[in-house]
């Protein structure tokens, strides 16, 4: 029996791989630049993206037998939506696949910050154990959470924080979850309200268009002195060059990210070179479970080009 062929962007977890190769052919991208991704998607019968690298439009209209395209992941905006849905192209993701580990990442980033855990290694390092009585930290406990975009990871984020550490939460969102805001007592209120009354912030945010620079200098100004902000989304959903600001001048704590404007991220980054700044290269959601979870995108892969129905369909797709 002829096997499909499938394009993999980036390598994955020997899990999915394995369930792919009972089916397919596996590919791997030599280069995430569109020339060189356009030569080598023509056979392609589906492709699996993760960060790095878009399909395109043009991509895809270089791709006839393209069935499927598997995002290892949750985020689909370096994907044509449009496009594949005009073209008859499912479009599949893991929702489910990295809220915990994401979830996690904000609260190990949350206590560095306020215990300034990584003052106190560098110090220790450097023989300064008088330290301990000038590095006084903060509880998380009992503080207010509060979290832009409640979907799936924001949710985990809040469920940890209130039972956790019993910790108040607020969420800003164009959605209502009542039976969430039942079990961990949240409250719905505008983004100025959970910025100007939070301790701690946690950005969950889609990246959309009316997502981008949704912080900028007057939103960083309605933050208590006080207070962190963590972004574990998408770089562009905030305004560095305001964050740097206000965190030079000690307009907020710290704050901390998984993501940047424009990534990689080099070493000379301008929030890299602050104390009250901590940032981690793009990997909240790198655990060995998550990693497992989302390579399972291979089955809902197979399973399209089965002609079967996905069971986490990110777009209806016109029937070709």
């Amino acid at each position: 029996m002829k096997k499909f062929k499938i394009l993999l962007y980036e390598d994955m977890h020997d899990v999915g791989k394995v369930l792919l190769s009972e089916k397919a052919e596996i590919f791997f991208a030599t280069s995430f630049e569109e020339p060189s991704l356009i030569k080598e998607v023509k056979e392609m019968d589906g492709i699996i993206i993760r960060a790095n690298g878009k399909v395109s439009r043009k991509l895809m209209e270089s791709a006839p037998k393209l069935k499927v395209i598997g995002r290892h992941g949750v985020g689909v905006e370096n994907i044509d939506l449009e496009a594949a849905t005009e073209k008859g192209i499912w479009v599949v993701n893991t929702p489910d696949a990295n809220d915990i580990s994401v979830a996690e990442h904000f609260f190990g980033l949350a206590l560095m910050l306020s215990k300034m855990l990584k003052k106190a290694d560098i110090a220790l390092r450097e023989g300064r154990w008088e330290v301990r009585y000038q590095y006084i930290g903060k509880e998380l406990h009992g503080k207010t959470l509060g979290i832009l975009g409640f979907g799936r990871i924001g949710r985990s984020v809040g469920r940890i924080g209130h039972k956790g550490f019993d910790m108040k939460v607020l969420y800003y969102d164009a959605i209502r979850y009542e039976e969430v805001e039942k079990e961990i007592k949240a409250l719905k209120m505008s983004l100025e309200e959970v910025l100007s009354q939070s301790d701690y912030i946690s950005i969950n945010l889609p990246m959309l268009p009316e997502t981008k620079g949704l912080l900028k200098a007057r939103e960083f100004s309605l933050m208590k002195p006080s207070s962190y902000i963590i972004n574990l989304a998408r770089g562009p959903i905030w305004d560095e060059k305001a964050l740097y600001s206000a965190l030079k001048e000690g307009r907020i704590a710290g704050a901390a990210s998984d993501v940047y404007e424009v990534e990689p991220a080099t070493k000379d980054h301008p929030l890299l070179q602050l104390e009250n700044f901590i940032g981690t290269p793009h990997m909240a959601a790198h655990t060995d479970e998550a990693l497992r979870r989302m390579s399972l995108v291979a089955e809902d892969v197979i399973r399209v080009l089965e002609g079967k129905v996905p069971v986490h369909p990110v777009n209806r797709p016109r029937s070709r």
